[in-house]
């Protein structure tokens, strides 16, 4: 009965299946949070875990079938490292090494030249969450004083049960989709710790309904655009035969519209960990806050002239975990650069073992090289300065912006294509613009810096 159901809801929203299930499941969020408040929140640490980890499963099963147990397999063997090894690096690289491991051949043997939604879509969420699990157990086992205050919070000081690792892997707030959260803050949603009314559900209705209006809002605007831009597009005669500045105005439009398929998914999500009770984040100048979850900052997304701003308010949970597990703890490189690259190449291969997301990784690290030497050279010249607070700013904004999102949108093309042929058919459509760009611009940085800087201000940043 639900599957032809489905079926006619797909095709009246124009939508795969698979996509209508994976939003279906995202929205069943909101009931299962209710119910939560309503009925469980004075249970048991095991019923309330217990109803998690069904009600994931539940959805999980709605969206993927028998193919769950990929995720059920990986939960357990992350539940026997840390029981039998104990808090050593061996756990630490041992799951790191068979949930990567594990999530690559889940790539290798699944990978279409297409955008799929099947099981390995959620699984990489979970596989940072699990690799995550086992950086926080082993960080329980330090002295305080080694670590930090980031670790400190999320540090474990004692072996979770595997009813805790269930619930915490499959909670319906970010099985899906994410966003990633730690092991202490679940266990402390467990204990009705994460509430403005200390012993009573949290009053976040009202957040929460912000957020999932917000996000069904991009919802919408994907569903109304997103037949216009689709990606399709770029592989046909027409788009070819259509002058230069259309072209590249596409590709500005299109990432505009395709990011909302993702900002629209993690909006709506963290409004169900807003409802919960997970999205609580404490007390900020006398209010309460609500963004312990946000993957989005939705209005400095839109209005960040540059694009450290736009990549800084884009998943964000993903980039702290990214940042905290990874980079952080490369610092025994002793090189901010060689950290940086490792942690992209770590990214590269969460993302899939297609060619388009090294692209876009290598991409993106070469545009925000030459973005910051940029910022240096406005903020070291008087004259540049001088124009950047001038009445001229609304006009040189505007100006950035097109530049901007346009530069947003290039790096976008491999990542949404894929494949090898199908990226480099765009790119030699568009002269590989964005590469042209940056490359001259970052050749030119070294000239423009000694014609607008002052040799005596170069030689004092020199001393610096």
């Amino acid at each position: 009965m639900a599957a032809p159901l489905l079926a006619n809801l797909s095709e009246s929203l124009g939508s795969p299946e698979p996509a209508v299930r994976l939003m279906l499941s995202i929205l069943i969020g909101y009931p299962c949070a209710l119910v939560y408040r309503k009925y469980l929140f004075y249970q048991t640490a095991t019923v309330i875990n217990l109803f998690h980890a069904i009600s994931g499963l539940a959805l999980a099963a709605f969206n993927f079938g028998p193919q769950i147990y990929h995720s059920a397999v990986c939960v357990l063997v992350q539940f026997l490292m840390m029981r039998l090894m104990g808090r050593t690096i061996t756990t630490v690289l041992s799951s790191f090494t068979f949930q990567m491991v594990y999530l690559l051949a889940g790539y290798y043997y699944t990978a279409t030249e297409e955008y799929d939604i099947k099981w390995t879509m959620p699984h990489c969420v979970l596989t940072l969450k699990l690799v995550g699990l086992s950086f926080d157990y082993y960080d329980g086992g330090k002295e305080p004083s080694q670590l930090s205050a980031e670790q400190k919070k999320a540090a474990l000081p004692s072996v979770p049960s595997l009813l805790e690792v269930c619930g915490f892997s499959y909670f319906y707030g970010g099985f899906l989709v994410g966003p990633q959260f730690t092991l202490r803050s679940y266990q402390k949603l467990v204990a009705g710790e994460l509430t403005d009314s200390p012993g009573k559900p949290p009053n976040s209705v009202t957040p929460a309904m912000k957020r999932f209006a917000l996000g069904f809002l991009c919802l919408t605007i994907y569903t109304i655009f997103s037949p216009y831009y689709p990606d399709s597009y770029f592989l046909t005669d027409e788009y070819e035969a259509q002058p230069f500045w259309y072209r590249c105005v596409f590709v500005l439009i299109w990432a505009k519209v395709i990011l909302y398929k993702y900002v629209s998914c993690w909006v709506i999500a963290e409004g169900v960990c807003i409802l919960s009770g997970l999205g609580y984040n404490g007390v900020v100048d006398g209010e309460h806050r609500w963004d312990a979850c946000a993957n989005m900052k939705v209005w400095v997304f839109e209005t960040a002239p540059l694009f450290g701003g736009t990549i800084s308010s884009f998943n964000i949970n993903t980039n702290a975990w990214v940042a905290r597990h990874v980079f952080k703890r490369l610092k025994f490189l002793g090189n901010k650069t060689l950290s940086h690259v490792t942690t992209l190449l770590f990214l590269t291969v969460w993302h899939g073992l297609h060619s388009g997301y090294l692209l876009c990784f290598s991409m993106e690290f070469f545009i925000i090289t030459v973005e910051r030497q940029a910022l240096a050279l406005v903020k070291d010249s008087p004259l540049l300065t001088k124009l950047a607070n001038s009445p001229l700013y609304p006009l040189i904004y505007l100006v950035q912006q097109f530049f901007h999102w346009l530069f947003m949108g290039y790096p976008l093309v491999p990542f949404c294509l894929f494949t090898f042929d199908k990226w480099l058919k765009v790119y030699t459509s568009i002269y590989f613009c964005g590469h042209v760009f940056f490359l001259v611009a970052y050749l030119a940085m070294p000239h423009l810096r000694k014609a607008l800087v002052p040799k005596k201000e170069r030689s004092e940043i020199k001393q610096d």
